[in-house]
């Protein structure tokens, strides 16, 4: 079983932790070639590009001005303490122990519009780049389609050392549509969380990333193999939904 989650906008250099056996991501000389191209965009155009403010903008031109990937040993830190929004928030890595780190190494992936693909202890630097942004590669039509061939050919040889072929969607829309279906065979289970409202339920974005990190949590600190054992996920106040769950798809509420 392999869980995928997106990445975050807000990035922190937090140090390796006293972690052992980090890494490095898997493809250094794709991000080497994206950071070379971004480095010749003014601050205005990556404001622009990136649809964010100039104070922004020219915080990222000087990320990718000083971006180096021998940098990475000595100045990056894990991926997965790096990365600071509400899916990591739920996630808490922080307080992972000895038995966690391996386990979500194995079973937890990170998609990246600049790394591609990462692995929970890969080490990285801070970056802003959006897989679903305006900023295409030379000789590519967007980032996807640079990305598309690399990341699902990582999660095949990822999901070749597993006991099955089951992919945990716990990713928003845009970097799961990188994933090219077709070229996997695989089962995808995405866990789905709502909130009571009215009559019904109905998804609030910030609760469902926060979710999505604690599902990822639940799964690497109960050393979860099984996909029927999703459904025991309880935290926070949400329970599985069998009524409105179907096929591919189990629905929490609260």
């Amino acid at each position: 079983m392999l869980i995928i989650i997106s990445p975050a906008k807000t990035m922190q250099h937090v140090g390796i932790q006293n972690l052992r056996d980090v890494t490095l991501p898997q493809y250094p000389e794709e991000t080497r070639h994206l950071a070379e191209e971004l480095k010749k965009i003014p601050v205005a155009e990556l404001a622009r590009l990136m649809k964010i403010s100039p104070r922004l903008a020219q915080l990222n031109f000087e990320r990718f001005q000083q971006w180096d990937v021998s940098a990475h040993g000595e100045k990056g830190s894990p991926a997965l303490l790096t990365y600071q929004g509400e899916v990591f928030r739920g996630l808490n890595a922080s307080d992972f122990d000895g038995d966690d780190w391996p386990f979500a190494q194995r079973h937890l992936r990170i998609l990246s519009g600049f790394y591609g693909i990462l692995r929970p202890l890969d080490m990285v630097l801070p970056y802003r780049l959006e897989m679903g942004g305006h900023f295409s590669p030379v000789g590519y039509k967007n980032l996807y389609d640079f990305w598309k061939e690399r990341i699902s050919r990582s999660l095949d040889n990822a999901l070749a050392n597993q006991d099955d072929r089951v992919l945990v969607n716990l990713a928003s829309n845009e970097y799961f549509k990188i994933i090219d279906k077709k070229q996997l065979s695989l089962q995808i289970i995405t866990p789905v969380f709502k909130e009571a409202r009215g009559d019904g339920f109905r998804m609030v974005t910030i609760y469902a990333k926060k979710a999505r990190g604690m599902m990822a949590r639940f799964i690497i600190k109960n050393q979860l193999t099984n996909p029927d054992e999703l459904k025991f996920f309880d935290a926070d106040g949400y329970y599985y939904n069998e009524k409105l769950s179907k096929e591919g798809k189990i629905v929490f509420t609260r």
